[in-house]
């Protein structure tokens, strides 16, 4: 079994809405057609009804089991309007501008369709930017209870691969958060080790990333990742974590003896923290090319509500497995 099915069969038994809004795409029509097939979610698709049952029907697709809504012709949409006005206008936003945005932008009524709870989630990306896909989430959602930064993760499962947890590695943030301090590289971390626990169910083993082992190189891009180090350990003593490491030690055993033997995560990391969004972005994409890794994301962490990205080269089976993510998410409160 996949790594990605497990997820599936998890969610399966307490069934979440996930909201897809990007309709115009194909590559959405066939992850709604796939999921309902699967059973483990339930879907909403956004869009103009007419457009959305021709797209499914040139391409020989079923939808008629799958709930979708028109937000022109939706009998709860100016309820969606008034709270939205209500959200934003302290930030001058007039109701014309709330009703043109709910209307028209089916990112942000479908993030107001979670807001009220008439959706547990949503997932989008494949034809929008990730500014685009997580403004509305921000501007609507917010963070977390608790949580000091909103950042995403990779879902990484590498085939044939004995490192890990069997394969599987969370890389974070590889999405959001352009160059982080020492002290968000911390928070991240922390959130990402909870999102592991809950995706994998394994303990966590954090490894913050760098092109230096312990002190070998010295300089300003160092320092911040051996800061944040020592920032997660004074705040989060409980978790295994380590560096800054390079990432050969950080994964093979091997290597690990000789570069770092007194260490308790190199060698064995499954969370890999990347100093910035360069290097996380660069190593997820190298990893599922050359690899043929599954990458699922990227997923948001950390706001009060999932809502989740996709790279718009995504599959309409990595929206499959978003979704599942985003589903487990959902139950989870995370």
């Amino acid at each position: 079994m996949k790594f990605i099915d497990n997820i599936k069969e998890r969610v399966r038994k307490n069934l979440k809405t996930i909201v897809l809004p990007e309709t115009s795409d194909i590559r959405t029509i066939e992850a709604a057609r796939k999921i309902t097939d699967e059973g483990f979610a339930n879907i909403i698709l956004v869009g103009e009804k007419d457009a959305i049952y021709s797209l499914a029907k040139d391409n020989n697709i079923y939808i008629s089991d799958i709930k979708v809504i028109d937000p022109k012709n939706y009998e709860k949409t100016e309820e969606l309007i008034n709270n939205f006005y209500e959200l934003r206008k302290k930030k001058n936003i007039s109701m014309e501008d709330a009703r043109n945005t709910i209307l028209n932008n089916y990112l942000y009524f479908g993030c107001m369709l979670v807001k009220l709870g008439l959706a547990d989630g949503q997932v989008s990306g494949a034809i929008n930017s990730t500014a685009d896909t997580l403004r509305p989430a921000l501007q609507i959602l917010k963070t977390a209870p608790n949580t000091k930064i909103a950042s995403s993760f990779f879902l990484m499962d590498v085939p044939n691969c004995n490192y890990g947890a069997n394969g599987v590695f969370v890389y974070s943030d590889c999405g959001m958060v352009q160059n982080p301090t020492s002290e968000e590289l911390s928070e991240i971390a922390k959130t990402s080790a909870e999102t592991f626990k809950l995706l994998v169910e394994e303990e966590p083993n954090i490894a913050f990333l760098s092109h230096s082992t312990f002190g070998t190189s010295k300089c300003s891009d160092v320092d911040k990742v051996s800061n944040a180090v020592k920032i997660f350990k004074q705040n989060y003593p409980n978790y295994n974590a380590d560096g800054e490491m390079q990432f050969d030690a950080a994964i093979i055993p091997e290597v690990a003896k000789k570069k770092a033997p007194n260490s308790t995560v190199a060698g064995s990391a499954n969370v890999l923290i990347f100093p910035d969004l360069d290097a996380g972005n660069i190593a997820y994409k190298i990893t599922e090319r050359l690899a043929h890794a599954d990458a699922y994301g990227p997923v948001t962490q950390g706001l009060a509500k999932p809502v989740n990205d996709l790279s718009r080269g995504c599959s309409a089976d990595d929206i499959v497995g978003v979704v599942a993510i985003t589903a487990l998410q959902a139950e989870n409160n995370i």
